[in-house]
């Protein structure tokens, strides 16, 4: 990033902080919103699995300064920052930026020091965006369709078709056998049953992918499938995320300019029609592609012991979420609350807590800006540290930590092939049998696990580098990424609870004398 353009953004957060509080901008939000569908999950998800106990380990170092960690902070920083005034803090927005700001400010105010790029809290990176422009046209027969509203462009290509439109049921070998496919666009109904080990989500996704490529090497111009009743409840989730288009990091695969043959997706009421003989799909797409900037944030709380200082204990989260969105039920807010609000507070309240009483080792905390755009923060920061990468000694991700039974809870990274050290986890354990006693799920942390959920968070790019990491959550629920994820609907209690455990592991990692040992034989399934 230039010099002039670092110079304006800091000037630009210099104008925020100072009128923070922000007021937020009218937003139609209904008192009592319905409930949104949620994401299509499989029927039945296996019994919940406690993690099996490792050896307990003493928490090293009783800690002095755990009641710092006070509800009453917590419950008033995620009515802050997880309600209507940041307008759901949308990645690469000013609400994101905004946010973040209010953010650095709290950094400030409990005492930290920034650890961030030029002696400031902030690390920018660009995102690098790939969508359709609005002047992109689509129609099939009849039908004009508006991309990715009426229908929905797997991907964003630069695609100029005329042909025939012929329809093979699904798409079966038997069924395209019976038709020329080269030169035409070639219509198939969603069929399948995902296995046990993948959610119907990414099965959807890997059959768009895949059933495509086949079509397009017999020669098929343009693929239109259309949705069964549960591809469904995807495509109506899908719609928004669609519409803005795919995000990276600048050079990233998935956001280069391509010209291919597209794929589509058409909601389940378009196949009467699609159906009909004699029908021509014009096409006429085409993407645009621009970079605008996101932000992490980093403080440090420095350690006591004179070799040890030198070493970190990096808690990570993420500020941003879904922003503002089509409405459901009148409300247009994606708040994201626990997603990821209550890992926002959490690192908080630790902050003070270490604050009060320094460690031996330091701590740092980094809030990674553009998770939801794909881990884009976490993965810029791995990449470009602001300390030393050898000195960041284990890695402790909050993600989602405030729903569902309050004596539950979950630790990903905790079993293979997905446990990269045996001793960081020996530790976790012992702090949840010191502190908050969660009953753990150890099945989302399984690699057959159909969400696939150890690979959707900020610890991820780190566990990729050797790096000790782990992830505490209290697991999805029904309004994971629909407005409904407000502050209300947060067990503020249990958030409580969960920051404990967070910082216990912390607070005995930063005072033990050797780093956790990492696993030598480490590999992820994908």
């Amino acid at each position: 990033m230039n010099q002039q353009f670092r110079t304006a953004f800091r000037l630009l957060f210099a104008g925020f902080a100072l009128a923070l509080p922000l007021a937020a901008p009218a937003q139609t939000k209904a008192p009592q919103a319905r409930a949104a569908k949620p994401i299509a999950r499989p029927a039945t998800k296996p019994a919940a699995r406690p993690v099996a106990k490792p050896a307990a380990k003493p928490v090293a170092k009783t800690s002095n300064a755990l009641a710092a960690i006070r509800e009453s902070d917590i419950r008033r920083d995620l009515l802050t920052l997880g309600g209507d005034q940041y307008r759901g803090r949308e990645g690469g927005t000013l609400d994101e930026l905004k946010a973040s700001a209010w953010l650095a400010e709290r950094m400030r105010a409990i005492g930290l020091l920034p650890a961030g790029d030029d002696g400031t809290y902030f690390q920018w990176f660009n995102l690098q965006r790939l969508r359709l422009t609005k002047a992109s046209k689509l129609s099939i027969g009849t039908h004009e369709l508006v991309p990715n509203k009426d229908a929905l462009v797997f991907a964003p290509v630069n695609a100029v078709v005329t042909a025939p439109l012929v329809y093979v049921g699904a798409g079966t070998l038997s069924e395209t056998a019976q038709v020329d496919l080269k030169g035409k666009a070639v219509a198939l109904l969603v069929t399948g049953t995902p296995p046990a080990d993948l959610s119907f989500r990414r099965f959807l996704s890997a059959t768009l992918r895949d059933k495509s490529a086949e079509l397009v090497k017999a020669g098929a111009v343009a693929v239109v499938f259309v949705a069964d009743e549960r591809a469904q409840v995807v495509y109506e989730h899908w719609g928004h995320t669609y519409e803005r288009g795919r995000y990276g990091l600048p050079g990233d695969p998935n956001v280069q300019v391509v010209t291919q043959v597209p794929t589509l997706l058409l909601p389940a009421d378009a196949l009467p029609w699609v159906q009909k003989a004699g029908q021509q799909l014009v096409a006429d797409l085409r993407v645009e592609t621009f970079r605008y900037p996101s932000v992490n944030i980093v403080a440090k709380a420095p350690g006591t012991d004179a070799k040890l200082k030198s070493e970190y204990v990096l808690f990570s989260t993420h500020q941003d979420h879904d922003g503002v969105r089509p409405a459901v039920a009148g409300d247009s807010i994606w708040n994201g609350a626990d997603d990821n609000a209550t890992g926002c507070v959490a690192l908080l309240a630790i902050m003070r807590a270490f604050k009060q009483q320094p460690a031996r080792r330091s701590a740092l905390f980094v809030y990674h800006g553009a998770e939801e755009r794909g881990l884009l923060g976490s993965r810029y920061y791995s990449a470009h540290p602001t300390v030393p990468e050898a000195s960041i000694v284990a890695v402790l991700n909050a993600e989602m930590m405030g729903r569902n039974a309050p004596d539950s809870a979950a630790l990903l990274g905790a079993v293979p092939p997905h446990l990269n050290s045996a001793d960081l986890v020996r530790t976790a354990l012992a702090a949840n049998q010191a502190g908050p006693k969660f009953k753990l799920d150890a099945e989302w942390d399984q690699a057959t696990h159909p969400e696939g959920w150890y690979f959707r968070s900020d610890h991820l790019p780190y566990a990729r580098l050797g790096i000790p990491a782990i992830m505490y959550t209290s697991l999805l629920h029904p309004d994971y990424h629909t407005p409904r994820d407000e502050p209300a609907r947060i067990n503020y209690a249990k958030l409580t609870r969960m920051t404990n455990w967070l910082y216990l592991t912390g607070w005995a990692v930063a005072n033990r004398p050797a780093a956790p040992a990492r696993e030598p034989d480490f590999k992820l399934e994908r």
